[in-house]
């Protein structure tokens, strides 16, 4: 097919509007931390896109969206971008190869971003420029390629319209594996760890929301009717969400900024599989169980103990894993041709439970594993005197 120009504008913008979610993760999660790590944790978001944009360009792309290897991995034809040209391409037919890969590009670099919830306050610099390189490679990859680039859950029939699999599940249960490994914060549970800043938290919401436009409108990979009902669905579903966090939550006191926002996020989260397959009726369900749904499980992690404290598993991981639930529940044939429970399609829901449950526990496990052999190499965690003067200062020599 030949290039459309109007497509490719959209994708162009929608490529920038994903671009800023990763320093909005930073802003994000930046404001939650003590002041003495707010430095650290919005650079170790700006690192993971550079070293994402590096690594994807020279192997992630072929790995992802290679033709398919025993549905696992896609193979090496696009080893450094090799065949990757202005021109359109297979996963492409109306913009340029090139656009849709930098695309994706965006899509793996913010998953990244979202797995140092699970380190953060704690995490040696180096031993994360490691991990992320390795992570992106060994987990994130493969993942794409099992849902996007042809693998086994895309030929299973499992739909994941923008990443609710591929993004939120895998960031999210990876940040829960890392907390698991490189332990408590010193003091966690003793002594009250307040937010250093939560209008900058509420900025990072702000853009995420901003920027998930571009996320879930642009995985249409056209300017048509799915991207605006994508786009719609996305809007209703965070609106959802941030109501519905914020409404439950007054019940146990009151309505904090902090709560609606969380929300807001987990109403997104919730929506990223389901956007291009759900009416906009749907999506008011789907983000309102989110957001409480989420909620419900961070009250459960503070009951429990788990200093995954910034709660990319309670509402990426678990949001994520509703989301691809729900799509296969309220797909309806009439938005993009698939159906779900709603319509009587068992197995659509099959396919995505499948799809989602795989990737739970792959991304679990094997992230646990290359924690555990990074943590037993060259040191995980950095030094309880290093961890007490903050990661500004031990890490990078700086403070606000």
């Amino acid at each position: 097919m030949a290039l459309d120009s109007g497509a490719t504008a959209w994708i162009l913008a929608s490529t920038a509007l994903v671009m800023l979610m990763t320093p909005a993760v930073g802003f994000f999660y930046g404001g939650l931390v003590r002041r003495k790590n707010l430095i650290s944790m919005i650079t170790l978001s700006f690192v993971a896109f550079a070293l994402v944009s590096i690594q994807w360009v020279v192997i992630g792309y072929s790995f992802a969206f290679g033709s398919d290897v025993s549905g696992f991995i896609g193979n090496l034809e696009y080893l450094g971008l090799n065949n990757v040209t202005m021109e359109p391409g297979a996963f492409s037919p109306v913009v340029p190869g090139l656009l849709f890969m930098v695309f994706q590009l965006v899509f793996a670099a913010v998953t990244m971003a979202i797995v140092t919830s699970g380190i953060a306050e704690r995490v040696k610099f180096s031993a994360y420029l490691v991990f992320a390189l390795i992570w992106t490679t060994i987990v994130y990859d493969p993942l794409a390629h099992w849902v996007w680039g042809g693998g086994w859950a895309a030929q299973f029939g499992a739909l994941d319209f923008a990443g609710g699999t591929v993004v939120h599940i895998s960031s999210g249960f990876a940040a829960l594996a890392l907390a698991l490994v490189i332990g408590k914060r010193v003091g966690f549970g003793k002594y009250v760890m307040e937010p250093n800043n939560i209008p900058l938290t509420i900025l990072g919401a702000a853009l995420l929301w901003f920027g998930w436009f571009g996320f879930n409108a642009g995985s249409a990979v056209a300017a048509n009717g799915l991207a605006a009902n994508a786009f719609v669905t996305t809007n209703t579903a965070a609106a959802a969400g941030a109501l519905a966090w914020m409404l439950v939550s007054w019940l146990n006191g009151r309505p904090s900024s902090l709560g609606f926002v969380s929300g807001a996020v987990a109403g997104l989260v919730s929506i990223t599989p389901a956007a291009g397959f759900v009416t906009p009726m749907a999506a008011i369900v789907i983000g309102a169980v989110g957001g409480v749904f989420c909620y419900c499980i961070m009250l459960w992690r503070i009951r429990k103990g788990l200093d995954e404290s910034l709660d990319a598993w309670a509402i990426h991981g678990m949001g994520g894993l509703w989301g691809a639930l729900a799509t296969g529940i309220f797909a309806v044939a009439a938005v993009n041709g698939a159906s779900g429970l709603i319509e009587r399609n068992v197995h659509q829901f099959v396919a995505n439970a499948a799809g989602a449950l795989a990737a739970v526990v792959y991304a679990f496990v094997v992230t646990y594993i290359l924690a555990v052999a990074i943590d037993k190499t060259i040191g995980l965690r950095v030094t309880e005197e290093e961890e007490y003067v903050g990661l500004d200062l031990s890490q990078h020599g700086e403070r606000c």
